[in-house]
This record gives C-alpha cells, sequence and structure tokens, in this order.
C-alpha cells in the first residue's frame, strides 16, 4: 500500500510517496520538492522557529533575571564560562549534547557570571539550572 505525503523541512516542501513493506518497515519510494508553502502553525510548547533571514546559532537557553536553564536533555561537554568572567549578549557559555549533537549555548543578555552549576560530564536535564549571571555591561 503505497501512501502520500507533504513534508515541510526548513521552509521547503516536499511529496514524498511511501510503501508499507511486509517486515512491517516502510521505504520512501519517490521524493519531489513542491514550491514552497506556508505551513500551519503547529501545537508546541517549544518557541517558534527563527526566519531563515535571520539566524540563530544554537538553542536559546531559557532566561529569567540572569539565570541560564538547559533547553534540552544532554550531556555538558564543555564549560566556557568561568565565575567573575564578563560576557556579552550572544557568548558561548556551554555546550551540551544531545542526540550526537552540539548544542552551543549562549547568553542571552550581557552581565558577570555569578556562578556555573554544572561542570563537564554530567547530564543534565530540560529547564535544569546550567549558571546564572549578574545584570550589567
Amino acid at each position: 500500500m503505497v501512501k502520500k505525503y507533504r513534508v515541510t523541512v526548513s521552509g521547503h516542501t516536499y511529496e514524498v510517496e511511501v510503501e508499507e513493506l511486509g517486515s512491517g518497515g516502510t521505504a520512501v519510494r519517490s521524493a519531489e520538492r513542491v514550491a514552497p508553502q506556508a505551513a500551519a502553525p503547529a501545537a508546541s510548547t517549544t518557541p517558534a522557529a527563527a526566519s531563515p533571514k535571520a539566524p540563530v546559532p544554537g538553542p536559546r537557553p531559557a532566561t529569567k533575571g540572569g539565570v541560564v536553564n538547559s533547553p534540552l536533555p544532554g550531556k555538558v561537554l564543555a564549560v566556557r564560562a568561568q565565575v567573575g568572567q564578563k560576557v556579552k549578549r550572544g557568548d558561548l557559555l556551554l555546550v551540551i549534547e544531545a542526540m550526537k549533537m552540539e548544542n552551543e549555548i549562549f547568553a542571552a543578555e550581557a552581565g558577570t557570571v555569578r556562578k556555573v552549576h554544572v561542570t563537564t560530564g554530567q547530564n543534565v536535564e530540560t529547564g535544569d539550572l546550567l549558571a546564572e549571571l549578574a545584570p550589567g555591561d
């Protein structure tokens, strides 16, 4: 049985046909790029994706009053921020590996690193406290 789907990836829309195999697996029979279409908003608790005109490097940490929380579960690969370090908006604070991908965590605001709550090799969950920043230039 062949089913036809329309899939949108990074703003590009594709029409694909999928054939069900006897062993229960599926295989893509064909893929054809079609004209970009406006995607319907998905029901999600995550922020909307950035426009291709304004790329944002890596996941954005949830910040409230200088608190940096993990935006995803993973393993801390590197801690780049040190207590007392002055950071600008966009400076690299940490690197978290999730699903074999390195995700850089950047400062959402300028300030001074007050405390780092994680160490290299530590596993973190979504929302875990990573670091605290004191507001400032």
